[in-house]
């Protein structure tokens, strides 16, 4: 079961700023990508579910992260259904995130208040999401939508959490436009670790990207 309340994996996401999303089948490739983000201070991390057999790699990833990273957070992506989302949660999911809004995911996280995180692109759908319970909205794709977007919705609505994936990158202007328009943290995958990194297994590079990012955007808050 999880090792965290769905407030907790909220407060954690609202502190750090920053969700990483990372997939590979490689179970050893994947602890050392966990143990860079853990050491470049990310204290989440989104397993990105996409491959054959994913749900064994990230069961042995979050067993190592429970035993060998303290206060590591993960939880798992691109579910889909409420099956899906039952079979991680069986697993220690802590969070469990989506590409679209499902009632049926909701409803199943809901039982064992584990947060979920939606994919929404209207203002429809985040009303919905929220009055399912929903803390931190998935803007998805982010790139399509844009910060315009978040801050148009934060005017009527300054309660709604956001976490923009898709177009987020490491740049300054791109996380200040971000975190300028509202949102409360976001979801960074390929900008952060690339297919090059993981090519190269430079893992000491990913860590102090993670860190310089991480600061980046305290400095932007502040």
């Amino acid at each position: 079961m999880a090792q965290y309340s769905r407030i907790e994996v909220a407060t954690v996401m609202k502190e750090t700023g920053m969700v990483p999303l990372f997939y590979h089948p490689d179970i050893d490739l994947g602890k050392k990508v966990l143990k860079a983000c853990y050491d470049g201070g990310a204290r989440l991390l989104e397993f990105t579910a996409r491959g054959d057999f994913a749900f064994e790699a990230f069961s042995e990833l979050n067993k190592y992260a429970i035993k060998e990273l303290p206060g590591m957070i993960l939880g798992v992506g691109s579910i889909t259904d409420a099956a899906a989302a039952s079979l991680f949660m069986q697993m220690g999911a802590n969070f469990i995130v989506t590409p679209s809004l499902r009632e049926d995911i909701a409803t199943v996280c809901n039982r064992r208040k584990v947060l979920w995180s939606p994919g929404c692109g209207s203002l429809t759908e985040i009303n919905k999401a929220e009055e399912l319970g929903c803390e931190i909205i998935k803007l998805f794709p982010g790139s399509t939508y844009g910060p315009g977007f978040v801050k148009a919705i934060k005017g009527p609505q300054p309660w709604t959490n956001v976490m923009p994936t898709g177009g987020v990158s490491t740049e300054k202007s791109n996380l200040q436009g971000w975190f300028d328009a509202g949102v409360t943290c976001v979801g960074m995958g390929s900008k952060l670790i690339s297919k090059e990194l993981l090519a190269s297994k430079d893992f000491e590079k990913l860590e102090q990207t993670v860190r310089d990012t991480l600061q980046l955007i305290q400095t932007i808050r502040s």
